[in-house]
């Protein structure tokens, strides 16, 4: 219960402050040229309280799923006047500007925040920087069909020349079921393939069934499954079982399902020792909604952890901005093709999961991290071409400046009220599907 309350606690300073963040860029905008500003609201709905300053009610709403900022003549519903105050008797160019400032406040506050993250402490897998060398193939997987070895090395993948392991996994989780066309160096010779990821976990992300070498950290310890019972802890390495060395997670858990219930040999390093433990796998679900053969940790790769100068930290953190960014377009342009699942799209329960689950980590820099995350989503969403949005608004301006004339009151209306439909219906299926992923029945 305390958990829960510090995670909704986090939660809503988070988005509030990238919320507070957004509608403060459409505000000093509005301010600059001159455009008077009626609300500025965190979130929606029923005024909860606030206080007036000038001519601006600033105020807590009902409805905690954003904000606005309200500014006369807006609406191009509303009735008109020549007051130089009102948003439409501006320049397009001056609307264009007050329309991107909160986008680019949510921008500004990513980099800001990863800027300070690589500064101060930043932790990552040890593999996700490496070149691509295959440390294990699943058996019966989209690698394994069309015959990937370990020690293959993906020197190309969708277009992406020497890739790291990040860039194959970003690459794979995006593309379900879609046909990737990889080269591969198998001891100097190269091979040309085409590899099809499979949909897995409720959220339907890529699977190659590849894995990098990575160490195999004890992290979490499920109370009353056999490693518990065993004498497992958070920290230890498995190194070995039943005798054969172990450097992949999935290796350790397709061995288990190989051996059942059958008791095996764990060998253990912690910290100087080398110890043995003998574990029976019990049938168990797992968080794909699987039965399988489970010991019962979760693990954790080797981590690496860096700190570097503000130039480099700033540089660094322009740049995964950068690649994030990308990342997100091409997953709302596949989303758009129906290539990928809408379920790949977390909602208020996943983004309160992912916050929760910073919490409880160690220092502030992971929640700072993943705060920078959601503010760049945030952003990005924004500013797609929808009316209502940002993007919207910025689309109908740059129509009307080709145009060189208004769109009509009663075209405008009717965009308008077909939008306000289509971001009711994707935020019903957006927390729908957060809702059934993590039912137990959820498929």
């Amino acid at each position: 219960m305390q958990h829960f309350l510090v995670t909704a606690v986090t939660m809503a300073i988070v988005l509030g402050v990238m919320i507070l963040i957004h509608e403060w860029g459409h505000y000093a905008a509005a301010k600059f040229f001159k455009v008077r500003v009626e609300v500025f609201s965190i979130g929606f709905g029923k005024r909860l309280f606030g206080f007036r300053k000038a001519e601006t009610d600033y105020r807590i709403s009902a409805i905690p799923l954003g904000g606005y900022v309200k500014m006369s003549g807006e609406n191009p519903m509303d009735e008109h006047t020549d007051d130089p105050g009102e948003f439409l008797n501006h320049p397009r160019w001056q609307r264009f500007v007050i329309a991107i400032a909160g986008p680019f406040m949510n921008v500004v506050l990513a980099v800001g925040l990863l800027t300070v993250v690589y500064m101060v402490h930043y932790e990552y897998p040890a593999f996700v920087d490496q070149p691509g060398v295959v440390a294990y193939v699943k058996p019966n997987s989209a690698a394994a069909q069309i015959g990937v070895q370990p020690g293959d090395r993906i020197v190309r993948i969708a277009g992406v020349e020497n890739p790291t392991w990040e860039q194959i996994g970003l690459k794979v989780m995006l593309s379900p079921n879609e046909s990737l066309p990889v080269t591969i160096n198998r001891g100097g010779q190269i091979l040309e393939k085409a590899i099809t990821p499979r949909p897995i976990t409720s959220s339907e992300v890529g699977s190659a069934g590849w894995s990098p070498e990575q160490s195999i950290i004890v992290a979490d310890v499920d109370a009353g499954m056999p490693a518990a019972k065993a004498g497992l802890k958070e920290g230890d390495e498995i190194v070995a079982v039943d005798g054969r060395p172990v450097h992949v997670i999935d290796a350790l858990i397709d061995n288990l399902q190989e051996t059942k219930d059958r008791v095996v040999d764990v060998d253990v390093v912690r910290g100087n020792q080398h110890l043995t433990f003998k574990l029976q796998p019990v049938l168990a679900d797992t968080e794909d909604k699987q039965k399988r053969y489970r010991v019962g940790f979760e693990s954790t790769a080797r981590m690496k952890v860096g700190k570097l100068p503000m130039v480099d930290a700033f540089q660094r953190s322009l740049e995964d901005n950068k690649r994030y960014s990308l990342v997100l377009l091409e997953l709302i342009q596949k989303m758009a093709q129906r290539k990928v699942s809408m379920r790949q799209v977390e909602g208020p329960i996943g983004i309160g999961s992912a916050i929760g689950h910073a919490v409880t980590e160690k220092g502030w820099t992971p929640l700072l991290g993943l705060t920078a995350g959601i503010s760049l989503n945030l952003g990005i969403f924004n500013l797609l071409p929808i009316p209502i949005l940002d993007g919207g608004v910025i689309l109908l301006l740059l129509i009307e400046g080709l145009m060189r004339r208004d769109i009509s009151l009663h075209i405008k209306e009717r965009i308008y009220q077909a939008a306000f439909v289509f971001l009711v219906l994707f935020a019903v299926t957006v927390i729908y599907n957060d809702i059934v992923k993590r039912l137990p029945l959820g498929s």
